[in-house]
């Protein structure tokens, strides 16, 4: 009896029949032929050591349950991490839209599988531009980091320079992100980054070491309300006006969450402004969940230059109806290819339905409530680590996060976050060796979800490890 041939049950186009009609329809009489492109010396000729198939799905359900019971969460653990993925409560009401087959299965597309995504987007987007004091907002990227990159981009073709400023208050990971997108190898000529020393006494931005930095050569000068540190910048209109003063573009990274009580970017002279959604609609999922944005004023210079997908509503052929669609999406990737401005793909545009969602529900007033109850928590919580032996929270105007050193405790902050898990209590990023600096300190997340029995909890647990 000839051997029976495997066919994936979760891979259909693995059927013999299937793969020899596709293999037709392209011309290739072997799979080899599909990967020919990739140099020898990179491609693997062994064979990978791997276990058998699991044929059944339930076997592989408790494959993966099993291994994913082994991570400690965040409802076992009281947490205080944040850096850039955040604890905040996602409403019920959101998460049932989301899963919509709708919106799940025709998040991308062209107006042939619309099903309402279309129009969603829009709401999105009039929504977050309202909040941000701006007319155009952009289709979300992967992260911040990478609409940050995108951002600066922007600005490098906008002015017809290739150098920008960025503040050394920045989350080290972004950073990374923007100088991968600046280099050689991404784009014809690189841009140049330098960075701005930051003020020990505030963690703002260091307003001399700016302006010595300053020159006609600059396309950008980059920073963030409220930075990595929580910080709200006060010389945030200062700065953009520095920046335009030598024909830069002030370009401004937020947080969303914190509109509700901190002046949009477009008000203190932001041209460009980047940032994540994952504040406000979207889980932690397993550190991600993450979703990038850029948004700028209604000028054809801006959204000629924006590498991402912009929804509009406009007029149709009948008088009196309209429809959405998409604003020239000749300058994407998806129709220019390869002489677009930048790459793109459709990353996280399922997120602007969660997003528009969760503005939807919260509306100008509760957008208000939640920033004020991030403002008390965590000042709260502030106060009271501050009142612990050894313990110094090192600046005064912050936003959600803010940094406490342990300097005076004889202990690191590994070994204090080692000891708090004992607690069941996950404490503040460590920042010892990106920024040596602010010395043995930690970067410390309170939000709305953080309760004030949580927050005493947190002090009492210091006060024991720190015996």
């Amino acid at each position: 009896m000839a051997e029976k041939t495997f066919v994936h049950p979760y891979i259909p186009n693995s059927a013999p029949n299937v793969k020899a009609e596709m293999m037709k329809a392209v011309g290739i009489e072997d799979l080899e032929e599909l990967y020919s492109v990739i140099p020898e010396h990179l491609r693997f000729r062994g064979k990978l050591d791997l276990p058998e198939p699991m044929m059944a799905e339930y076997e592989l359900r408790r494959h993966l349950e099993e291994i994913l019971a082994k991570n400690v969460i965040c409802k076992d653990y009281l947490s205080f991490l944040g850096g850039g993925c955040w604890q905040h409560y996602v409403p019920a009401v959101v998460d049932e839209i989301v899963n919509r087959a709708e919106f799940v299965t025709a998040y991308c597309g062209g107006t042939y599988a619309d099903l309402g995504k279309f129009q969603a987007r829009f709401e999105f987007y009039s929504m977050m531009a309202e909040m941000l004091d701006v007319d155009a907002v952009s289709e979300p990227i992967y992260d911040w980091g990478a609409a940050a990159g995108l951002s600066i981009r922007m600005a490098s073709r906008l002015t017809g320079k290739n150098e920008v400023l960025i503040p050394k208050n920045i989350s080290p990971e972004r950073l990374a992100q923007i100088r991968t997108l600046c280099q050689p190898e991404i784009m014809p000529n690189s841009i140049k980054i330098t960075l701005v020393n930051a003020d020990p006494k505030t963690g703002g931005m260091d307003m001399e070491d700016l302006k010595a930095k300053l020159s006609d050569k600059i396309a950008a000068v980059y920073f963030e309300v409220p930075s990595y540190f929580g910080t709200v910048e006060k010389n945030a209109a200062t700065v953009s006006e520095l920046a335009k003063s030598v024909g830069a573009q002030s370009v401004v990274g937020v947080d969303p969450i914190s509109l509700g009580v901190i002046a949009p970017p477009a008000s203190y002279g932001a041209d460009i402004i980047c940032g994540d959604l994952q504040s406000i609609g979207m889980h932690m999922l397993c550190g991600g969940g993450q979703s990038g944005f850029i948004a700028f004023r209604d000028e054809p210079a801006y959204l000629s230059e924006c590498p991402l997908a912009i929804y509009t509503i406009a007029e149709t052929a009948v008088e009196g109806q309209y429809a959405y669609a998409e604003v020239l999406p000749e300058r994407t990737s998806y129709e220019a290819r390869d002489k677009a401005k930048d790459w793109v793909g459709t990353a996280s545009g399922l997120w602007t339905i969660g997003a528009a969602v969760y503005m939807a529900l919260m509306g100008p007033q509760g957008m208000k409530e939640v920033g004020e109850t991030i403002l008390y928590n965590s000042n709260y919580a502030k106060q009271l680590l501050g009142e612990i032996h050894g313990v110094k929270v090192l600046f005064d105007t912050t936003f959600k996060e803010f940094v406490v050193n342990f300097d005076g405790t004889g202990k690191t902050v590994a070994e204090i976050n080692k000891a708090l898990e004992n607690h069941k209590i996950f404490g503040g990023l460590d920042l010892s060796k990106d920024f040596p600096w602010l010395g043995n300190s930690a970067l410390y997340c309170v939000t709305e979800v953080h309760m004030k029995k949580d927050i005493d909890r947190l002090a009492s647990a210091l006060k024991e490890v720190l015996k």
